[in-house]
């Protein structure tokens, strides 16, 4: 008899009511991979995303009438409990953290491969660590992607006059990546500008930025020219010319949005951007983020230390993963959604 888990299914595109909690098959660790007991699942917009095949350029890849992962979750933190042959990079009984390809978070077991994963450090809990690997690592390869406190910042040296230290905007500050981006940005000796409703202002600057700005209310045009080294773009919505106008020479628009159209997504939006950054000293840089094992490294010992913090609005239990993932489609999530373990 085959032995069977708990997952949270939907066979189809479409919402979060459409999951269910089923059996399905205990997965078996091939080569280069281990078997996780899931103790903790961190939901972002991808997994929205991944949910209803929007955009549909997504879906070649992910399903073309139906998800090839139809088990939602990217960011997972567990207990190995199985290993495969020729599984390096995590042991029997450690604790680790990592991101999956496609998803398979939402389930009591997951099958991951063993290069993807890091040791959690013992003073962090395992919901604390499943926020990381994508939110986090976004937010630092956002800033990483900018200049801003690493080797190519000397660039803009030569460009600041009004202000001794980089100043970087983070547009969508109180989401997943935002929270993070204003935190490591603030880490690396940035003065961070943050849009956000009124409602997180507080919280926002709790996390680093010296001032908040509700972009509904007061639009960016406001904000004079050259006026920052990076504006690090997550919640969309802004024309690509304004975004542009807001940089010093020499600085950098990185856009972690997926803003689009229904079928093509992002495409139009990083042409454009790739049209507007040529023989411009003002650049345009869409991010494709990728999972870096030494990056969440680095993330989680910030966080053992103490200076980060992911922000989690809510925690659900396993049995109600459905109404995680319904939260989180419904938009406005501040900061991030964990699910416990079954």
């Amino acid at each position: 008899m085959i032995e069977t888990m708990p997952a949270w299914v939907r066979e189809t595109y479409g919402s979060a009511d459409g999951f269910r909690l089923e059996r399905i098959p205990m997965p078996v660790p091939r080569r280069g991979e281990v078997v996780l007991r899931v103790e903790a699942t961190a939901l972002n917009a991808g997994d929205v995303r991944l949910m209803l095949g929007d955009p549909l350029l997504v879906r070649p890849v992910f399903g073309l009438t139906r998800p090839k992962y139809p088990v939602r979750g990217m960011e997972v933190a567990g207990t190995v409990v199985a290993v495969g042959p020729n599984a390096i990079g995590a042991e029997l009984g450690e604790r680790v953290v990592g991101e999956l390809v496609g998803g398979g978070g939402l389930a009591s077991h997951v099958a991951v491969p063993a290069d993807r994963l890091v040791p959690i450090p013992p003073d962090v809990t395992s919901a604390t660590a499943a926020c990381l690997p994508v939110a986090a690592g976004t937010a630092w390869q956002a800033l990483d992607h900018a200049g801003i406190g690493t080797h190519s910042e000397s660039r803009l040296e030569r460009h600041r006059s009004e202000h001794a230290v980089p100043r970087v905007l983070v547009i969508g500050a109180s989401g997943g990546v935002g929270t993070f981006a204003v935190q490591l940005a603030a880490l690396r000796g940035a003065e961070v500008w943050a849009t956000c409703g009124e409602r997180n202002s507080r919280l926002v600057e709790h996390l680093g930025a010296v001032r908040t700005l509700d972009h509904r209310r007061s639009p960016l045009s406001a904000l004079p020219a050259g006026h920052f080294d990076a504006v690090i773009d997550i919640a969309g919505g802004t024309g690509l010319r304004d975004l542009q106008r807001l940089v010093v020479a020499g600085g950098a628009v990185v856009l972690v949005t997926g803003d689009g159209g229904h079928v093509m997504g992002p495409i139009p939006r990083m042409l454009k951007a790739a049209f507007l950054s040529f023989g411009s000293s003002r650049r345009i840089r869409p991010l494709a983020a990728t999972p870096r094992t030494e990056i969440l490294a680095k993330l989680l010992e910030l966080t053992a230390e103490g200076r980060i913090t992911p922000v989690i609005q809510r925690e659900y239990g396993f049995d109600r993963a459905s109404s995680a993932l319904a939260h989180l489609e419904a938009g406005h999530t501040v900061g991030k959604v964990v699910v416990h373990g079954a």
